[in-house]
């Protein structure tokens, strides 16, 4: 791993002001074939806030340095130097104009940083450091400047070239086209933008509350601008949430999104240039699933809500990026559960969170959400930094309530418009204006790893008293082996035979619910006049993220299921229904009389769904997944894991036939447009053909194939081919429908992507060898990222039967594959080694042929993005 010697870390703790600033930022950029020429015209001003330094390095990687002058003064060879990461000018005045000239070549670049070419066309992508592979500069987020682009390419050679902020002009002269752009507004490089390319462009406007014109524009390839109009009216929706919400208005003229399919993220919030994965854009119900609808509309908001928290105030260094993504996260959230289905929108995010966030938190690359370190910043993109830090924010909204959390964020906005600020200023202003001291609530960035909190209750009839004692423990993490106690927001409510009960603590009525501010090791709450034995409804809407231990009895379970009025709590109580039922069959105990209060709960709310919300019941229905039980063990055995959730959801389904099949046939009519309530419909309905497809019976398989055939929407159709690929007893009727399937959509990448992924997760059969073909089909491109994650990402993170095949051939495979992806794309490649840093969570057997897989990783050249993750799963880490 010789990336060991080239990857020094950088920490937070070395922070230090920029020793100069750039208060103008002038860019040309001429587009050739094979090659760019790009020239750049710096303002330079020495930082008074730094310390005194007479040379200026600039950052620059894989550049091609053609000339350089100060002040039009050409400098001489002696006047710098040149590294593999930096541009060295020594002697520099306090202020000056700095000229460089250098030379890239868009089309050999592979990694998608920077200014790369995909299918014809340029576009950007530089955060978090991509801008130094485009021209040297001071390519950190806290020198922010303003910008002016000029692009120039060949009269006819593209239809649209986009720069950020308004154009200026856009004219044609000696067979050259010029369009000149400015962006008004101070930003850090990472939020710079350019496209170029021959795109349809699909136009709409949108009335500010202050009575401005905003011109909207989406552009995509022309076969998909009809695929926009969703990713356009959840664009309009979204900039109006944010005004009523949080009172962020647009502020430039023009609204800008740029559909790429060769994208190594969802999509990048450059400032009035959104550049998008074409997945979070194109929509359309012949061709998208519901889920994705859905997907398009919450990165559009995520997007667009950055404008105020990331670009207008933006972060000061790369430790502090989950200021700007925790932040958004949590706004995306509050908009997607507003527009559709609120308690399911937090049982979505509770999932990832489990199943993702907190195993992340429990392996090597556990770290803070504001980390202390890093080797490469792009291993840093993580479910800590964006999902655990929307989760700081939402418990910091919580604790203030919404009127004090609207005035918090507003100051945040006001006083650092314009600036790059920190986590710590973040928290101040909740504290102004809370008058509350969060300084113990600052642990939350600086703290890894997920606390956990024992509780346990004693009711006193006589006294009428009941008592809840809440004993909190945080595991040791890497780098951080003690911790302290948090500040964990317990909300909850109590239940008793007729409903809620009143919460009375100290003689003061607290209504029904109530947000407990834990923040002692242990701590006891004592609620009074409590009037009969209560059952506690616990974390509702999973007021922080942390594991509750609490050891509900059967009875408590089954009415927080049917009784609670917090859907995630409805939810949860279900989740630890089925964990009861399965873990006490993976631990080899009888589980029987758990199994049958299981089935009479399950089939109480079938035969009572059309009192339900759909959207609801669906997740109810699900067992908890394979990740997530494996979680619950020191040394979890995926084989037995896989096996006995397969039993159980048989069982169900064996048990359930007669519920299950009534309420599939009942939704058939209902489930129709593109309302929440057709898309719950859907949904409810399906899960249940997924459960019908586990019985062994031709009836079930036929009503699989006649929605696969006659279904009028893509969530139908593609759920029908999933339920019936995933069955293994319908393997003939799978192939039919996967030939059918491709040949109807062969031509629609984003749906080719669908049917690598169906076959890739598939639980039974060869899939390793079934994966190894798919990556030699003529569909499959190793060069893009979306196919990747359709085909290796898909094996690898949603297959846990198959990729923990007992011979370990599925560890090495993935090994051999990031080898070879990590040549071409090393970000791409280091998210793709996370199932593999997770071996010690394993019993021996296969733990120990994880680590053989990651041991002869190590043996290749690692880019930096590897090598950190590689030699941190071995404790090999500096």
């Amino acid at each position: 791993m010789s990336a060991s010697t080239a990857t020094p870390v950088t920490r937070l703790a070395d922070y230090r002001a920029p020793e100069f600033l750039i208060e103008k930022t002038h860019l040309t950029f001429e587009l050739h074939e094979g090659y760019t020429d790009v020239s750049s015209r710096l303002t330079i001003v020495r930082n008074p806030k730094s310390t005194k330094t007479n040379d200026l390095a600039l950052h620059g990687e894989q550049l091609e340095l053609h000339s350089l002058a100060i002040d039009e003064r050409s400098l001489d060879s002696g006047d710098y130097q040149v590294t593999p990461q930096n541009l060295i000018i020594h002697n520099v005045p306090e202020r000056f104009v700095l000229h460089c000239s250098v030379r890239i070549y868009p089309e050999k670049n592979t990694a998608l940083e920077g200014l790369y070419c995909s299918s014809g066309m340029y576009c950007t992508q530089c955060e978090a450091e991509g801008f130094r592979k485009i021209t040297y500069y001071l390519d950190r987020p806290d020198v922010m400047s303003e910008f002016e682009t000029v692009i120039i390419a060949r009269e006819g050679a593209f239809s649209t070239m986009l720069s950020n902020g308004n154009c200026l002009s856009d004219t044609v002269h000696d067979g050259k086209r010029v369009v000149h752009w400015h962006d008004p507004f101070k930003k850090p490089s990472y939020l710079f933008a350019l496209v170029a390319g021959n795109l349809a462009c699909l136009e709409d406007h949108f009335t500010t509350q202050s009575g401005r014109d905003v011109l909207l524009q989406i552009y995509t390839e022309a076969k998909d601008r009809e695929k926009c109009h969703f990713a356009m009216q959840s664009l309009k929706k979204a900039m109006r949430w944010d005004e009523e919400t949080y009172g962020r208005e647009y502020d430039l003229d023009r609204f800008m999104i740029v559909a790429v399919d060769d994208f190594n993220m969802g999509a990048m919030e450059n400032k009035g240039l959104n550049i998008f994965n074409t997945s979070c854009v194109l929509a359309h119900p012949a061709s998208t699933t519901d889920a994705a609808f859905q997907r398009v509309e919450g990165v559009i908001a995520h997007e667009y809500f950055h404008n105020w928290s990331g670009n207008r105030v933006t972060c000061r260094d790369w430790f502090q990026l989950s200021l700007k993504e925790g932040l958004t996260v949590y706004r995306d959230s509050e908009f997607s559960a507003d527009m559709n289905s609120r308690a399911v929108k937090r049982i979505e995010d509770v999932n990832l969170l489990r199943s993702v966030q907190f195993v992340e938190d429990a392996g090597p690359m556990a770290h803070p959400v504001r980390p202390d370190s890093y080797m490469e910043i792009s291993n840093f993109y993580t479910v800590t930094i964006y999902e655990k830090g929307a989760e700081v924010v939402r418990m910091l909204a919580n604790i203030l309530g919404p009127k004090l959390y609207r005035q918090a964020t507003d100051l945040y906005f006001s006083r650092f418009d314009g600036q790059a600020v920190t986590c710590d200023d973040f928290v101040q202003c909740m504290e102004e204006i809370s008058g509350r001291d969060l300084s113990q609530f600052r642990l939350w960035y600086s703290q890894a790893g997920t606390p956990e909190l024992h509780i346990s209750d004693h009711y006193d009839a006589d006294r009428q008293q009941y008592s809840l004692t809440l004993r909190q423990y945080v595991p040791a993490t890497p780098g951080q082996a003690e911790k302290k106690p948090m500040h964990i927001p317990v909300k909850m409510a109590l239940y008793g035979n007729q409903g809620t009960l009143n919460l009375v603590i100290n003689g003061q009525n607290k209504g029904t619910e109530i947000v407990l501010d834990i923040c002692q090791e242990q701590q006891t709450i004592v609620f009074e006049q409590v009037v009969e034995q209560p059952m506690p409804s616990l974390l509702r809407s999973f007021s922080a993220p942390v594991r509750v231990f609490y050891d509900y009895q059967l009875d408590q379970l089954q009415k927080l299921i049917l009784l609670d009025s917090d859907g995630f709590c409805r939810w949860d109580a279900m989740q630890s229904l089925m964990r009861i039922v399965l873990s006490k069959a993976i631990d080899g105990k009888g589980h029987q009389a758990e199994q049958m209060v299981l089935i009479k709960v399950l089939r109480q709310l079938l035969a009572d769904y059309a009192a339900m919300d759909a959207a609801l019941l669906a997740y109810m229905l699900d067992l908890p997944n394979e990740p997530y039980l494996a979680s619950l063990y020191e040394k979890a055995n995926p084989v037995t894991i896989s096996r006995v959730r397969t039993q159980l959801q048989h069982e169900l389904a064996t048990q359930l036939q007669t519920e299950l099949l009534n309420c599939y046939q009942s939704l058939q009519n209902s489930a129709i447009g593109l309302s929440a309530q057709a898309m719950a419909a859907r949904s409810l309905r399906n899960r249940t053909l997924v459960y019908l497809l586990q019985i062994d019976d031709a009836r079930y398989r036929g009503l699989a194939q006649q929605q696969f055939s006659q279904a009028e929407n893509m969530t139908d159709q593609f759920a029908a081919l999933r339920a019936l690929v995933h069955a293994e007893h319908a393997h003939t009727e799978a192939q039919t429908a996967l030939q059918s399937f491709y040949q109807q959509w062969q031509h629609e990448s984003l749906v080719v992507n669908m049917w690598f992924q169906v076959q890739a997760s598939r639980p039974w059969g060869d899939v390793l060898q079934e994966v190894r073909e798919l990556l030699q089909h003529e569909a499959f491109d190793a060069r893009n990222p979306n196919k990747l994650r359709a085909v290796i990402a898909a094996f690898a993170n949603q297959n846990f039967t198959r990729f923990h095949d007992s011979s370990g051939n599925a560890y090495q495979f993935l090994a051999e594959q990031i080898a070879g992806i990590d040549q071409r794309n090393p970000q791409i490649a280091s998210r793709l080694l996370t199932p593999l840093t997770h071996w010690h969570r394993f019993v021996d057997e296969h733990a120990c042929l994880m680590r053989k897989a990651l041991e002869s990783l190590s043996q290749h050249e690692l880019s930096k993005d590897v090598y950190e993750v590689v030699s941190k799963s071995l404790n090999k880490a500096h």
